[in-house]
Protein backbone atom coordinates (compact mmCIF):
# COMPACT_ATOMS: atom_id res chain seq x y z
CA UNK A 1 0.00 0.00 0.00
CA UNK A 2 1.51 3.54 -0.72
CA UNK A 3 2.38 5.66 1.68
CA UNK A 4 1.48 8.64 0.07
CA UNK A 5 -2.27 7.38 -1.21
CA UNK A 6 -2.68 6.88 2.54
CA UNK A 7 -1.55 10.01 3.38
CA UNK A 8 -3.75 12.35 1.14
CA UNK A 9 -6.67 10.45 1.77
CA UNK A 10 -6.02 9.98 5.49
CA UNK A 11 -4.25 13.17 6.78
CA UNK A 12 -5.48 15.55 3.52
CA UNK A 13 -8.67 14.12 3.24
CA UNK A 14 -9.78 13.52 6.20
CA UNK A 15 -11.07 9.99 5.14
CA UNK A 16 -11.69 7.47 7.68
CA UNK A 17 -9.88 3.94 7.34
CA UNK A 18 -13.33 2.50 6.43
CA UNK A 19 -13.95 5.19 3.69
CA UNK A 20 -10.58 4.73 2.36
CA UNK A 21 -11.03 0.45 2.37
CA UNK A 22 -14.15 0.98 0.47
CA UNK A 23 -12.76 3.46 -1.99
CA UNK A 24 -9.87 0.79 -2.45
CA UNK A 25 -11.78 -2.03 -2.54
CA UNK A 26 -9.93 -3.63 1.20
CA UNK A 27 -10.29 -4.47 4.26
CA UNK A 28 -10.65 -2.02 7.19
CA UNK A 29 -8.30 -3.64 8.75
CA UNK A 30 -5.45 -3.77 5.81
CA UNK A 31 -5.91 -0.18 5.57
CA UNK A 32 -5.36 0.33 9.84
CA UNK A 33 -2.58 -2.09 9.34
CA UNK A 34 -1.07 0.03 6.45
CA UNK A 35 -1.64 3.22 8.28
CA UNK A 36 0.16 2.12 11.61
CA UNK A 37 3.39 0.46 9.19
CA UNK A 38 3.65 3.70 7.53
CA UNK A 39 4.32 5.48 10.63
CA UNK A 40 1.33 7.63 9.96
CA UNK A 41 -0.87 9.06 12.93
CA UNK A 42 -3.64 7.90 13.93
CA UNK A 43 -6.93 9.98 15.11
CA UNK A 44 -8.22 10.10 18.47
CA UNK A 45 -11.71 9.12 18.80
CA UNK A 46 -13.06 12.06 19.45
CA UNK A 47 -11.35 13.64 16.63
CA UNK A 48 -12.94 11.14 14.04
CA UNK A 49 -16.04 11.58 15.73
CA UNK A 50 -15.36 15.81 15.15
CA UNK A 51 -14.31 15.10 11.18
CA UNK A 52 -17.48 13.26 10.94
CA UNK A 53 -20.00 16.08 12.65
CA UNK A 54 -18.09 18.93 10.65
CA UNK A 55 -17.13 16.97 7.05
CA UNK A 56 -16.28 20.62 5.30
CA UNK A 57 -14.18 21.74 7.89
CA UNK A 58 -14.50 23.77 10.93
CA UNK A 59 -17.84 25.73 11.34
CA UNK A 60 -16.21 28.57 12.76
CA UNK A 61 -13.52 30.30 10.88
CA UNK A 62 -11.05 32.86 12.87
CA UNK A 63 -10.84 36.20 11.14
CA UNK A 64 -7.81 38.45 11.18
CA UNK A 65 -7.82 41.27 13.70
CA UNK A 66 -6.82 44.26 11.33
CA UNK A 67 -8.94 47.48 13.40
CA UNK A 68 -8.66 49.15 16.62
CA UNK A 69 -12.34 48.50 16.88
CA UNK A 70 -11.98 44.61 16.02
CA UNK A 71 -9.06 44.67 18.68
CA UNK A 72 -12.07 45.80 20.88
CA UNK A 73 -14.34 43.37 20.15
CA UNK A 74 -11.73 40.56 20.79
CA UNK A 75 -10.11 41.95 23.97
CA UNK A 76 -13.88 42.34 24.93
CA UNK A 77 -15.24 38.78 23.78
CA UNK A 78 -12.17 37.09 26.06
CA UNK A 79 -12.76 38.95 28.93
CA UNK A 80 -16.43 37.72 28.96
CA UNK A 81 -15.62 34.80 28.75
CA UNK A 82 -13.18 34.80 31.20
CA UNK A 83 -15.69 36.18 33.33
CA UNK A 84 -18.79 34.84 32.86
CA UNK A 85 -17.79 31.70 30.65
CA UNK A 86 -18.32 28.39 32.09
CA UNK A 87 -14.77 26.69 31.32
CA UNK A 88 -15.62 23.43 33.12
CA UNK A 89 -17.64 22.17 29.91
CA UNK A 90 -15.00 20.39 27.69
CA UNK A 91 -17.14 20.50 24.47
CA UNK A 92 -18.69 23.47 24.06
CA UNK A 93 -18.06 27.56 24.40
CA UNK A 94 -20.81 28.97 27.23
CA UNK A 95 -21.34 32.19 28.85
CA UNK A 96 -24.44 32.91 30.80
CA UNK A 97 -26.02 36.42 31.92
CA UNK A 98 -28.65 38.43 33.27
CA UNK A 99 -27.52 41.23 30.93
CA UNK A 100 -29.28 41.16 27.34
CA UNK A 101 -26.63 43.88 26.01
CA UNK A 102 -23.77 41.94 27.68
CA UNK A 103 -25.05 38.92 25.65
CA UNK A 104 -26.00 40.51 22.71
CA UNK A 105 -22.17 42.05 22.88
CA UNK A 106 -20.80 38.36 23.49
CA UNK A 107 -22.93 36.88 20.11
CA UNK A 108 -21.07 39.96 18.13
CA UNK A 109 -17.46 38.80 19.37
CA UNK A 110 -18.57 35.25 17.97
CA UNK A 111 -19.96 36.55 14.84
CA UNK A 112 -17.43 38.99 13.70
CA UNK A 113 -14.57 37.20 15.34
CA UNK A 114 -15.49 34.01 14.10
CA UNK A 115 -17.81 33.56 11.49
CA UNK A 116 -20.36 32.17 13.77
CA UNK A 117 -23.65 31.94 12.32
CA UNK A 118 -26.48 33.31 14.98
CA UNK A 119 -28.86 30.13 14.08
CA UNK A 120 -26.02 27.72 15.09
CA UNK A 121 -26.37 29.32 18.49
CA UNK A 122 -28.52 28.16 21.22
CA UNK A 123 -30.02 29.05 24.08
CA UNK A 124 -30.83 28.01 27.76
CA UNK A 125 -33.19 29.96 30.07
CA UNK A 126 -33.64 29.32 33.69
CA UNK A 127 -36.33 31.40 35.84
CA UNK A 128 -37.63 31.22 39.55
CA UNK A 129 -41.13 29.81 39.69
CA UNK A 130 -42.68 32.97 40.41
CA UNK A 131 -41.81 34.09 36.83
CA UNK A 132 -43.75 33.13 33.62
CA UNK A 133 -41.37 31.20 30.88
CA UNK A 134 -43.75 32.54 28.13
CA UNK A 135 -43.13 36.47 29.37
CA UNK A 136 -39.25 35.51 29.99
CA UNK A 137 -38.96 33.66 26.48
CA UNK A 138 -40.56 36.61 24.63
CA UNK A 139 -38.29 39.23 26.30
CA UNK A 140 -35.11 37.05 25.16
CA UNK A 141 -36.25 35.96 22.15
CA UNK A 142 -36.88 40.17 21.57
CA UNK A 143 -33.65 41.34 23.37
CA UNK A 144 -31.69 39.00 21.29
CA UNK A 145 -33.49 38.68 18.03
CA UNK A 146 -33.25 35.09 17.87
CA UNK A 147 -35.93 32.18 17.38
CA UNK A 148 -37.49 30.74 20.08
CA UNK A 149 -36.78 27.27 18.37
CA UNK A 150 -33.65 27.90 19.60
CA UNK A 151 -34.11 27.67 22.61
CA UNK A 152 -33.66 24.40 25.26
CA UNK A 153 -36.78 23.75 27.79
CA UNK A 154 -36.87 26.65 30.26
CA UNK A 155 -35.34 25.40 33.77
CA UNK A 156 -37.50 26.61 36.43
CA UNK A 157 -36.16 26.78 40.10
CA UNK A 158 -38.36 26.77 42.65
CA UNK A 159 -38.37 30.22 44.32
CA UNK A 160 -38.40 30.12 48.38
CA UNK A 161 -39.38 32.46 51.06
CA UNK A 162 -36.56 32.39 53.15
CA UNK A 163 -32.91 33.39 51.79
CA UNK A 164 -33.67 33.80 48.85
CA UNK A 165 -32.64 36.37 46.91
CA UNK A 166 -35.17 39.19 46.81
CA UNK A 167 -34.34 41.23 43.76
CA UNK A 168 -34.94 38.18 41.38
CA UNK A 169 -34.81 39.03 37.78
CA UNK A 170 -38.19 37.97 35.92
CA UNK A 171 -36.33 37.32 32.91
CA UNK A 172 -34.06 34.82 34.32
CA UNK A 173 -30.27 33.77 32.98
CA UNK A 174 -29.65 33.05 29.94
CA UNK A 175 -26.83 30.80 28.76
CA UNK A 176 -25.44 31.15 24.69
CA UNK A 177 -24.29 27.75 23.48
CA UNK A 178 -22.03 27.24 20.78
CA UNK A 179 -21.48 23.50 20.59
CA UNK A 180 -17.35 23.03 19.19
CA UNK A 181 -14.65 21.74 21.14
CA UNK A 182 -12.22 23.00 18.61
CA UNK A 183 -13.76 26.52 19.52
CA UNK A 184 -14.38 25.77 23.04
CA UNK A 185 -10.09 25.09 23.29
CA UNK A 186 -9.19 27.88 21.42
CA UNK A 187 -10.56 30.31 23.58
CA UNK A 188 -9.26 28.55 26.73
CA UNK A 189 -5.89 28.75 25.17
CA UNK A 190 -6.53 32.45 24.69
CA UNK A 191 -7.58 33.14 28.47
CA UNK A 192 -4.27 34.14 31.37
CA UNK A 193 -4.89 31.04 33.21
Amino acid sequence: MDKDILVELYISEQKSAKEIARRLGCSENKINYWIKKHGIPKRSISEAVYISYNPNGDPFLFKEVKTIDQAFLYGLGLGLYWGEGTKADKSSVRLGNTDPELINKFIEFLKEIFAIKKKDLRFGLQIFSDAKPSKALDFWSKKLNISKSQFYKVVITKSGRIGTYRKKNPNGVLTVYYHNKKLRDLLISKLPL
